[in-house]
């Protein structure tokens, strides 16, 4: 609801443990290096252990998308099993082949996981268990995994197992029946929540993972975010999520600390004390409202899309709140001084004149033009990541405080600044930009292959050799390489790797955004960008 608003990517506070997300504070980093050293030396247990919602699951999540090629791991979970579903679960996450006579056999599936356990270090590789909410295992599933350690060399153990679980883990292993466990193991470390700097420095760096560009939150606002959530990771994110909520209901391109105060007390579920909440519907009715000015663009894809958006109730008297206007800003002065310059036809103009391209005034419409001359349209509503990620100068659809509604080319962005074409190049933050822009924008880029299609596993043909070559001339190959036109398993994988890079759905199909991102990563020197650093390739 909120991405095009703030300019992000994807939601910055989702609560599922996602490794790209994963900020090192000093105590995360340790926990982090402890894993490690459980996956990389002989011995036999290594136990984390953490508050809820300390970012425990997440540390597991990172350690698996870096875990050695030599590594076998083995995930379990929901260790709330018996001691024979618990061996028989290891072998399954191992891809151990189960005869049916040996699984409900405990002494059988021992004798199967230590023939496994012996050739895998034959063969060099490492065996690593790793016990998510380890806190819930059984007594007699702890003492089994106990014996599973005696499975050893006459140098080292064969299987290295990581305990990971609440503070009751700590309990349960205090225990004295499971005393000969506690003694194995070889490492311990307690993640506490973050501190108050490290809680400031978690939620910048969790929205710029998301694309922000700004400091969207005040310092107040993380000062108060900090007390009400007490540095526990899983509740910064709800309040913060709740915060960007509120912030985008208002109109407010600033969280400040009463929004997050506000946003805390819904999480907690106490009486609301804020104004904003109440007043949601009517400020996503005026959020409407300034999107219905695009359709006074005349350019066919975005008019289109503005008709279908339905006209707002009229407003009640009774509850009605006036809209926050955007400040007099530097922008707004240069929108009114060159509003000659911000209709259709002189953008178009202009974003044709960057590719070496002619626009005619004749009322042909601009994507007929341009496909016309080897060019292709792209109409969304996005965000400034997605601008980084196309890398293609643009039309932005921007919105004046009086209702007008503006075409603007961009043709460079960086991390703090945009530089526009309004009388001239004009340089203007993106703060600023971002209370004119709403997120619709208009794009030229040149594809390889006309009419641009999806490439899924099975196609053939010059489309699907393109798509190869592109990504082969990414890591060096010459343009000319003879490649193969079929899409098989191993594009598939080099095009899933693609669109990991760069934060695309990783889906394995090269659909429109992905040749897009492509193309503009092989870009070469005819080809206007918007920011010249990104181009991997200029031939």
């Amino acid at each position: 609801m909120y991405l095009t608003f703030f300019g992000l990517n994807e939601k910055p506070f989702a609560i599922t443990p996602d490794p790209r997300y994963l900020y090192l504070s000093e105590r995360h980093a340790e926990a982090l290096a402890h894993l490690f050293y459980g996956i990389n030396e002989a011995g036999g247990f290594v136990q984390l252990t953490g508050e809820v919602g300390t970012g425990k699951t997440t540390i597991v999540r990172s350690l698996l998308a870096q875990t050695p090629k030599n590594a076998e791991i083995a995930l379990i979970l929901n260790p709330k099993m018996t001691p024979t579903e618990f061996l028989r679960t290891i072998c399954e996450e191992l891809g151990i082949s189960l005869p049916e006579s040996a699984r409900g056999s405990l002494k059988e599936l021992v004798d199967i996981l230590g023939r496994h356990l012996l050739d895998a270090h034959a063969a060099g590789r490492r065996v690593v268990l790793v016990v998510d909410e380890a806190q819930n295992l059984a007594p007699e599933v702890l003492e089994q995994l106990r014996l599973l350690t005696n499975l050893e060399t006459t140098t080292q153990k064969l299987l290295q197992i990581i305990l990971i679980g609440q503070p009751e883990l700590r309990e349960l292993l205090a225990r004295n029946e499971l005393r000969q466990l506690a003694q194995r193991i070889t490492g311990r470390y307690h993640l506490n929540p973050l501190s108050r700097e490290e809680s400031a420095a978690y939620v910048r760096h969790r929205l710029r993972v998301a694309g922000a560009t700004t400091d969207i939150f005040s310092a107040h606002a993380l000062a108060r975010v900090f007390r009400r959530s007490q540095g526990v990771p899983r509740v910064i994110n709800v309040i913060c999520d709740r915060a960007l909520l509120g912030a985008y209901s208002l109109d407010r391109h600033r969280v400040t600390g009463a929004l997050v105060r506000s946003a805390a007390t819904e999480v907690f579920g106490r009486r609301p004390t804020a104004h904003w909440l109440p007043w949601a519907a009517t400020g996503a009715a005026a959020v409407a409202m300034a999107l219905l000015t695009a359709a006074l663009w005349r350019f066919e894809p975005w008019s289109a899309r503005a008709h279908a958006v339905a006209s707002p109730p009229p407003a009640q008297p009774a509850v009605a709140i006036a809209a926050p206007r955007p400040p007099a800003l530097r922008l707004g002065e240069l929108l009114t001084t060159h509003v000659s310059e911000t209709d259709t036809d002189g953008a178009f103009g202009r974003l044709f004149g960057l590719w070496g391209a002619k626009y005619r005034t004749d009322g042909t419409d601009p994507c007929t033009q341009a496909s016309r001359q080897g060019l292709a349209c792209v109409a969304e509503r996005g965000s400034f990541g997605q601008l980084r990620l196309y890398n293609h100068p643009a039309i932005l659809l921007l919105n004046d405080g009086a209702g007008a509604s503006h075409q603007v080319v961009l043709t460079r962005l960086d991390d703090e600044q945009a530089r526009l074409e309004l009388g001239g190049p004009r340089a203007v933050s993106l703060g600023e930009l971002s209370h004119y822009w709403l997120g619709d924008f208009v794009m030229l880029w040149r594809p390889a292959n006309s009419p641009v299609q999806s490439l899924v596993v099975g196609m053939r043909g010059a489309p699907v050799r393109w798509l190869r070559q592109s990504l082969q001339r990414l890591h060096g190959a010459t343009a000319d390489t003879a490649v193969s036109d079929v899409f098989d398993a191993e594009l598939n994988a080099q095009v899933r790797e693609f669109q990991r890079q760069h934060q695309l759905a990783v889906d394995g199909i090269a659909g429109l955004q992905t040749q897009i991102a492509l193309s503009a990563a092989l870009a070469g020197p005819d080809a206007p960008l918007l920011s010249a650093g990104e181009a991997h390739d200029g031939g």
